[in-house]
């Protein structure tokens, strides 16, 4: 975690980037220091911030008033921080009824922001309320609605349901930060009565990283996958040395309990949809072991989309591993008890995160609690079905292997696809895929599922979701097209993004050739492409001219336009369903 000097030098070396992303940031009290500090650890994160910060405690103003400077600033992200503090000073001052709504006065103001229409198409991430025992009432506060500790709880409650209702609310949750690192680290009273800022220094650069961690999720840079070593990390001792019987595993006292409840906690993240792997210095049928024959294994082989061991480095291991899940060394974690293997990795995987485990066990997960490496804009029930697709994208790549040439092997897949519109039962997939992919998105345009209610309701919007299926399982939905009309002649491709994970299998071939069908059928001659580039989708940068698009000639951006009538029908093995 950098300290808050960090921060602030970052934004004093680096001039605010063009066409950086758009936050603002309306609190009511001081966020002077706030403000330094997001955009200083979006800088680390590798992109930078045009920050907006709203005038001290005007946060209704702002949002209600059609004329304020937030809303002719036109942000693509607003936080919202409004403090406990204010909270607190507004209370003192009502009587008991009036306190007692207090709580759900606040939550319809955030639920009218949500639900106005000048904000319904941004990002709204509204931070909660960390608490502030008055000891008014000491612990019987928890039986009287009218006490700020009942209205504080019943208010963060409160904002996790609005979240739920409304998909461009997200809540940051500066609450579980004060949880983690106590009130008195969080707030200092001697800076708080002469500058009115609430959080203490060595809070902000905690606050701004969770902060960040949704924006960059909502930008598409979170961590995808899981690899870990195995001896010291996934239990205690050494499997080829000790034997099964001789590593510390278990529920009882111990260190096994340690590496038990480690164990628990990466469950759940494979549950989640986090990818689970294993890069391990071992004979293949000894460390799969455990996973077999120990009775106190939370973790099974089930559970690993990719299993990795041999006595090959550690470094080529997990190379091995990204060409299988074909995803960004950016979006992969790595965890192993020897500093020497960290290290190795660091300096030979730029872009992969390979956190600093402390030395006893016993303090693995209350420091990977604090890291929040895997923070995500968006979860559906599909993502628990994420490792079953890798362990089948393995078998595919051995099954390639068998077979002298590429088209014989597409063949015999047996591929199929359903196509169709946008749908109230596929809009939260293609919401997470918008959020998502990055590789292969030619214009990477982030939707919310309230962007793709509006688009599946426009009749001249082209909305397309492609699922693929195969001998081997299903890949579910994993491509989507959007269209929209240009002129009376011509579409223009808004938005083409596809999992990676499907690449090679003549998707892009069969999506085009849906695509030219779909404009034939409303009589446009022209589909229009265009590709905007960023750190991670040079992948598609001929993607248009590779699928036969000509080049547009004098435009301002990269597009590329193809000819409906004259167009052929591209060679693919997938039947439409």
């Amino acid at each position: 975690m950098k300290t808050f000097k960090q921060l602030r030098k970052n934004c004093k070396n680096t001039p605010i980037a063009e066409n950086a992303p758009r936050l603002a940031l309306v609190g009511d009290t001081a966020t002077q220091f706030l403000a330094m500090a997001l955009r200083g650890e979006a800088i680390s994160r590798g992109y930078d911030l045009n920050l907006f910060e709203a005038e001290y405690n005007q946060v209704e103003r702002q949002f209600m008033d059609p004329s304020s400077e937030l809303h002719a600033f036109d942000a693509d992200y607003v936080v919202l921080f409004q403090s406990t503090h204010k909270l607190g000073e507004h209370h003192a001052m009502l009587g008991e009824s009036q306190q007692c709504a207090l709580a759900d006065e606040r939550l319809d103001f955030i639920a009218s922001i949500c639900q106005n229409p000048q904000w319904q198409s941004k990002k709204i991430l509204c931070m909660n309320y960390p608490e502030i025992e008055d000891t008014v009432f000491g612990s019987y506060a928890n039986k009287v609605e009218a006490s700020l500790t009942w209205q504080v709880r019943k208010l963060n409650y409160g904002l996790m349901q609005l979240a739920q209702q409304h998909p461009n609310l997200f809540v940051c949750d500066i609450a579980g930060v004060q949880n983690k690192i106590g009130r008195d680290r969080m707030f200092a009273p001697n800076v708080y009565v002469s500058t009115e800022m609430v959080l203490s220094v060595d809070a902000l650069p905690m606050v701004a990283s969770r902060t960040i961690d949704i924006v960059s999720a909502m930008r598409g840079q979170f961590k995808k996958c899981l690899i870990l070593d195995l001896d010291n990390t996934l239990w205690g001792g050494v499997i080829g040395d000790d034997g099964i019987e001789g590593i510390q595993l278990g529920h009882g006292l111990g260190i096994g309990k340690a590496f038990t409840e480690f164990q628990m906690w990466v469950k759940k993240l494979k549950q989640r949809g986090v990818i689970i792997c294993v890069a391990s210095k071992n004979n293949e049928e000894t460390a799969k072991e455990p996973f077999e024959k120990h009775p106190e294994m939370v973790l099974k082989l089930d559970d690993i989309a990719v299993f990795m061991a041999n006595w090959e480095t550690k470094v080529d291991n997990i190379r091995a591993i990204q060409q299988v899940l074909n995803i960004g060394f950016d979006s992969i974690v790595f965890l192993d008890d020897n500093p020497f293997e960290r290290n190795m990795v660091r300096e030979n995987i730029p872009g992969i995160t390979v956190p600093e485990l402390p030395e006893d066990p016993g303090e693995y997960l209350e420091f990977l609690y604090g890291e929040n490496l895997f923070e995500t804009a968006s979860y559906s029930g599909l993502d628990k079905d994420r490792t079953k697709q890798y362990q089948v994208e393995a078998q595919r790549v051995s099954l390639q292997k068998t077979f002298a040439n590429e088209a014989d092997f597409l063949k015999s897949l047996n591929m199929v696809s359903i196509v169709s519109g946008f749908t109230k039962f596929n809009t939260p997939r293609v919401a997470q895929l918008s959020q998502r992919s990055n590789q292969f998105n030619l214009r990477t345009v982030r939707y919310t599922e309230a962007d793709i209610d509006a688009m599946a309701a426009d009749k001249t919007v082209v909305d397309l979701s492609f699922t693929l299926e195969d001998k081997f399982g299903d890949n579910g939905l994993i491509a989507v097209v959007i269209m929209k009309p240009q002129n009376a002649e011509t579409l223009f491709v808004d938005t083409w993004f596809m999992s990676c994970r499907v690449l090679k299998r003549g998707m892009e071939n069969f999506t085009l050739n849906t695509m030219v069908a779909e404009a034939k059928a409303r009589d446009y001659k022209y589909i229009i492409g265009e590709y905007l580039p960023t750190l991670k989708n040079k992948m598609v940068e001929q993607h248009y001219v590779g699928l036969g698009f000509k080049t547009v000639e004098g435009a301002e951006t990269a597009q590329y336009v193809l000819d409906v009538d004259t167009y052929q029908p591209r060679e693919c093995y997938i039947n439409r369903k």
